[in-house]
């Protein structure tokens, strides 16, 4: 996934602040002295303090000196930054001048520089490596950063500047990114409510605040139900069919829990989906899979039910006061798809035959059941583990067989060679670097004419100061800065995998390693950025295309070519066997009818919650269960994510929107064939996707700049025959 920190969702392009236009015009000039004032008053202030955001990071490429940062320096920078924003600001939507392209939406776009240094740090920090300080600050920031996003969005005299660009926009001789972006900023202050009266837009400030501060609050209720809980075993005995790793990493936690002799498994997924797999302790699986799917619902001091319910109803009641049907309908106007009832037209196609493939699924579990004389009705906790033993049956393929082949280092050495072939980059790593944790590792990298192209962070293992999951973000994206100096990116990558334990290296599933693929696909779209203005560089397109890129990479992941390069036996340094290889192929389908449902479930829930019209905050166990009915799905299958912990929905900015990872998963299976059809590392059809694709970021229509690419529209039979589905089955 790629992960946008808060501060680029604010603004796209400036993430400050400005006068409040619920004023006349003389209040105006009144803040305008104000904010003049108050930035006279915090530059000395702050002056006087060594805080490594007040200059110019003296380090080497610029990568933010994280030794020299601590949690006291974030508050007065913030602040600060914001008293400078709303100086910079003010000078923009005064500007006496006639309103021109430069004096106004470039203005906007290199304004609030100090803001958005502090805020990559911060918001990447609160989600790979958060304190007690961190999160109490967020609940601070988060809001009045959701309040400056307002007062840019509805001060008048802004608006009308941008108004008068765009109402003659085809006479300003403009180039397509210079004309997408205006357009894009004119939409943001009309989506931002600049076209309310006085006290609809107050209505608005008050929605946007509320929002905000439930969403951090979801956030943390999550991070404190996945870190709190914990499955105990007193008795080795109940350990039966758990890997050794697994084993010497729950007695480790253990020890870390203040535990010894004992073994303690958590939700995080290295501990809690290998247990699911492999435990032959109905009663042990039954525990872990309860445990994690009532994240957030067990009625404790971190209860997300209410929380649900009100952010959805305030959503619906932002959008209805915005114009819009549904906050669905709002959202989704940005998107590719453009409206729900388009994304539904796509989901109701391939749930069908998703669904009706998981209960064949589940017949044949239950059928291994019966034969083996379980006297059990599958559950599901059954589910991964009846799930494993019919394909290593069916197959022949145990994943405990594989995992040695996928060691961590010769993966992550799998995607450098693969992205080496396609675009030429190179990577050097270097030790002497500040980070802001012992377990990141830091890279140069370059294209093969040895210029550089930036910086990669790696952050592996799994942490209590770490968010669940894995992700894309950057500490600095690719620009051209007012000068016309080319601006390097800082990529991060964020997973959580098990840390070594003892002489062992971190080995990884098949799947595992294909996500250590996929977040390099967000890496490349952030490094091979060759944009103008830092809201279009990079990663920044729609939440439908957006994983696209990623979706695309993991497909060398099943390529026996590349395969062969890194897929090495981490103790005999064995090329992984072309038998093994054929299994792994032979296998790719299996499972399909719950990956596809359970992942299908999910986005249909979060278009439940926010295609509703109604603003009165709902039921949360009885709306998510009727949903859920009225699909059909089967109660052995839980959505990825039921709603008290759907943490990408209700504070991780995908909400209406989750369904893109299907969405863009069609495009990648079509994508993808293009480069089986020329060869897979054809290097005309890798510059194809690297010039139409991954270096215009959101400079132009993405869905423009994929026929650009592949000369047609998209077939999403691809997909279908991919996952081995078909649409009218």
């Amino acid at each position: 996934m790629r992960k946008r920190a808060i501060v680029s969702m604010v603004l796209s392009a400036l993430v400050v602040g400005c006068n409040n236009d619920n004023k006349e015009s003389t209040e105006t000039e009144k803040s305008q002295v104000v904010a003049k004032t108050e930035v006279e008053t915090t530059q000395a202030v702050f002056n006087l303090e060594t805080n490594p955001f007040f200059s110019d990071y003296d380090t080497p490429f610029g990568i933010p000196p994280f030794d020299k940062i601590t949690n006291e320096h974030y508050a007065p920078a913030f602040d600060k930054a914001i008293a400078e924003a709303k100086a910079e600001i003010l000078v923009v939507a005064n500007n006496e001048d006639v309103p021109t392209f430069e004096n106004t939406v470039v203005a906007l776009e290199y304004g609030g520089k100090l803001l958005t240094k502090v805020a990559d740090v911060f918001y990447n920090l609160t989600g790979a490596h958060t304190n007690d300080e961190l999160k109490a600050l967020s609940k601070d920031i988060g809001p009045r950063l959701a309040g400056l996003n307002d007062d840019v969005n509805l001060n008048p005299e802004l608006f009308k500047r941008v108004e008068t660009l765009y109402n003659k926009i085809d006479s300003l001789d403009l180039r397509v990114d210079q004309k997408k972006l205006l357009v894009d900023r004119y939409k943001q202050f009309v989506r931002g409510g600049a076209g309310l009266n006085a006290d609809d837009k107050q209505q608005l400030r008050e929605l946007n605040a509320k929002i905000s501060k439930l969403g951090l609050e979801f956030a943390d209720n999550v991070l404190a139900e996945t870190n709190n809980f914990e499955l105990v075993v007193e008795n080795k005995k109940e350990l039966a069919g758990l890997p050794d790793y697994l084993i010497e990493a729950a007695a480790a936690e253990a020890i870390k829990r203040d535990k010894p002799g004992k073994w303690v498994f958590t939700t995080h997924r290295p501990s809690k989906t290998p247990l699911l797999m492999f435990s032959k302790n109905r009663e042990l699986r039954e525990k872990m899979w309860k445990g994690y799917t009532h994240r957030g619902n067990n009625h404790n001091t971190n209860d997300n039910n209410k929380i649900v319910a009100e952010i959805a109803a305030l959503r619906a009641q932002k959008a209805q006061l915005l114009g819009y049907k549904s906050h669905a309908h709002f959202v989704l106007e940005g998107n590719t798809a453009k409206n729900p009832e388009n994304v539904y037209e796509l989901l109701n196609k391939i749930w069908p035959a998703g669904l009706t493939q998981a209960k064949q699924e589940l017949a044949d579990m239950q059928a291994m059941v019966d034969a083996e004389g379980g006297n059990y009705k599958v559950e599901g906790w059954d589910w991964r583990y009846l799930a494993e033993k019919i394909r290593k049956a069916r197959y022949d393929l145990d994943e405990e067989q594989t995992k040695p082949y996928f060691s961590l280092e010769d993966t992550l050495k799998g995607v450098f060679y693969t992205v080496n072939k396609l675009y030429g980059m190179t990577f050097k790593e270097r030790t002497d670097l500040p980070v802001y944790h012992e377990d990141v590792r830091v890279f140069e990298v370059y294209y093969k004419n040895g210029e550089l192209i930036g910086l990669y962070l790696t952050d592996h293992y799994v942490r209590e100061s770490k968010r669940g999951g894995a992700w894309m973000n950057a500490y600095r994206s690719q620009y051209v800065d007012e000068k016309g100096e080319f601006v390097k990116p800082i990529i991060v990558n964020v997973l959580n995998y098990p840390k070594p334990t003892g002489d062992k290296p971190t080995l990884l599933t098949f799947g595992q390693a294909s996500t250590l693929f996929h977040e390099f696909g967000h890496a490349a779209h952030g490094f091979l950025s060759n944009g103008i203005y830092p809201s279009q560089a990079g990663t920044s397109v729609p939440r439908d295309f957006v994983e696209f890129p990623s979706q695309v990479l993991e497909n060398w992941m099943f390529e026996p070519e590349v395969l062969a390069k890194f897929a090495r036996h981490y103790e005999t340094g064995e090329v992984i066997p072309q038998a093994l290889i054929e299994k792994i192929q032979a296998a790719a389908q299996f499972g399909q009818g719950f990956a596809t449902t359970e992942y299908m479930a999910a986005s249909l829930l979060d278009l439940a919650w926010h295609t509703q019209t109604d603003t009165v905050a709902k039921d949360t166990n009885k709306f998510e269960a009727k949903v859920l009915a009225d699909l059909g799905l089967i109660r052995q299958i839980a959505p990825r994510y039921r709603s008290t912990y759907f943490s990408h929905i209700f504070s991780g900015g995908y909400s209406s929107g989750y369904y893109g990872y299907i969405w863009s998963e069609i495009l990648a299976a079509d994508a993808f064939n293009a480069f089986k059809e020329k060869g897979i590392f054809d290097q005309a059809t890798a510059e194809a996707f690297r010039a139409n694709v991954l270096s215009k970021g959101g400079t132009d229509d993405p869905m423009k700049l994929y026929r650009q690419f592949r000369g047609q529209e998209p077939d999403a039979k691809h997909l279908l025959k991919s996952r081995g589905l078909l649409l009218n089955k």
